[in-house]
C-alpha cells in the first residue's frame, strides 16, 4: 500500500495529510492577518493545517465579540461623563445669582417688596393713620394739618427714590435673562451635539457589525466547505 501523501505545516512544523493542506493565498484576509501577527514570515505560498486555520478562525471571531462588548461599554461612560458635564453647565447659573453685590441684593429686596401686595396694604394703612390722626385726633392743629403737606413730600421722596431702584431691579432681571437664556442655548447646543456624537456612535456600530458580521459568515461558510469537502474524501 502507498503512504498517503504529507505536507509540513509552516506554522507548527508538523506533518498533515495532503488533503488538508490550505495555502496563504486562499486564506481570508482578517484570519491571514491573524497569522501573520503571531508568524511574520508566513506567506502567500505556505502551507497550514485546515485543524490549524479553524483554531485561528475561532480566536477571529472571539477577538470580535470582546471587542464589540468593550466599544458597548465604553460608549457608556461616555454618555454617563456626559451627563455629569451638563449638571456642572446648569449649576453655574444658580453659582452667579450668589455672585450679587450689596446695592444689587438691595435693590432686589426692594423691588420685589414694592411690587407685593404687603407693600400696598401697609402704605395704605400707613397713609390712612395720617389722615386720621390729623383730622380726627389733632382736628387740623397736628404736625401735618390739611391739606397734609409734609405727607404729600413724604409721598414724592418715596416715589422719587422707589423709581431708579425699581428700574435698577429690572435691569437686573434683564441680565439676569439673558444669562439664562445663554445658558439655556449652551445645554441645547451641547445636548444636540452629544446627540449627533451618539447617533455617529451608533452608525459605526451598527456599519462595523455588519462589516463584520459578513466576515464571520465568510469564515463559517469556509469551515463548512471544509467540513464538505473532508466528508467527501
Amino acid at each position: 500500500m502507498k503512504n498517503n501523501p504529507t505536507f509540513k505545516s509552516a506554522i507548527s512544523g508538523l506533518p498533515f495529510s495532503e488533503s488538508e493542506k490550505i495555502y496563504g493565498k486562499s486564506i481570508h484576509d482578517p484570519i491571514l492577518g491573524l497569522i501573520k501577527k503571531e508568524f511574520p514570515d508566513f506567506n502567500d505560498n505556505d502551507c497550514i493545517a485546515v485543524n490549524e486555520l479553524n483554531v485561528y478562525r475561532q480566536k477571529y471571531i472571539s477577538n470580535y465579540l470582546s471587542t464589540e462588548i468593550g466599544a458597548l461599554s465604553a460608549m457608556e461612560k461616555s454618555v454617563i461623563s456626559s451627563l455629569k458635564d451638563d449638571r456642572s453647565i446648569v449649576s453655574t447659573v444658580e453659582d452667579e445669582e450668589e455672585s450679587r453685590n450689596f446695592g444689587q441684593r438691595v435693590a432686589d429686596k426692594v423691588a420685589d417688596f414694592g411690587g407685593s401686595w404687603t407693600f400696598i396694604i401697609s402704605f395704605v394703612v400707613f397713609i390712612t393713620i395720617w389722615i386720621s390722626s390729623n383730622v380726627l385726633i389733632f382736628l387740623n392743629k397736628g404736625f401735618d394739618p390739611y391739606p397734609f403737606i409734609l405727607l404729600n413730600l413724604i409721598l414724592s421722596c418715596v416715589a422719587a427714590l422707589q423709581a431708579p431702584v425699581i428700574m435698577m431691579s429690572q435691569n437686573r432681571q434683564e441680565e439676569k435673562d439673558r444669562n439664562r437664556a445663554k445658558k439655556d442655548y449652551m445645554i441645547n447646543l451641547k445636548s444636540e451635539l452629544e446627540i449627533r456624537m451618539i447617533h455617529d456612535k451608533i452608525d459605526h456600530l451598527i456599519m462595523h457589525q455588519q462589516q463584520e458580521l459578513i466576515e464571520i459568515q465568510k469564515v463559517q461558510m469556509e469551515m463548512m466547505n471544509d467540513i464538505l469537502d473532508q466528508i467527501k474524501k
